[in-house]
């Protein structure tokens, strides 16, 4: 009786871990303000792959590319970020705003020129409005 128990909370459990959720429209949470830091590849594109999946769920998007990670977009950098500066330019192209931290891109020696297109240069105007809109929540990577 036990083993037949377990056998039940166990088929309830993958049930309910395998059922699929309808996707949330942005009127019902808000936008999503991702803080990039990294230029490690594989924290880049878990940063990037979440921000594409919610960008999906009509959610409105910033990415915030800030220390190590405004050299994910610059262009002299293409060689070793290929995949995450197509995803990024994809990314720009329905929508989402990129921007990356002046500061940060002069200590790293990234040009304005040198950004892929479509990547803003951050100032306390544009990103204060977009990190403090109504109902944005921020991640960090």
């Amino acid at each position: 009786m036990k083993l037949l128990h377990k056998l039940l909370v166990a088929c309830a459990l993958a049930g309910a871990l395998t059922a699929t959720v309808p996707p949330a429209m942005a009127d019902s949470q808000g936008s999503l303000f991702v803080n990039l830091t990294s230029e490690d590849p594989h924290r880049v594109n878990m940063a990037m792959l979440f921000s594409k999946s919610m960008m999906e769920r009509e959610h409105p998007l910033t990415i915030w590319l800030n220390d190590k990670a405004v050299v994910v977009a610059a262009k002299k950098h293409s060689d070793q970020f290929a995949d995450q500066q197509k995803t990024l330019a994809d990314l720009i192209a329905k929508g989402a705003t990129v921007i990356a931290c002046p500061f940060c891109m002069k200590h790293y020696g990234v040009e304005e020129s040198d950004l892929l297109s479509g990547v803003k240069v951050g100032n306390p105007d544009l990103t204060g409005s977009l990190l403090f809109k109504d109902d944005t929540k921020t991640l960090s990577w």
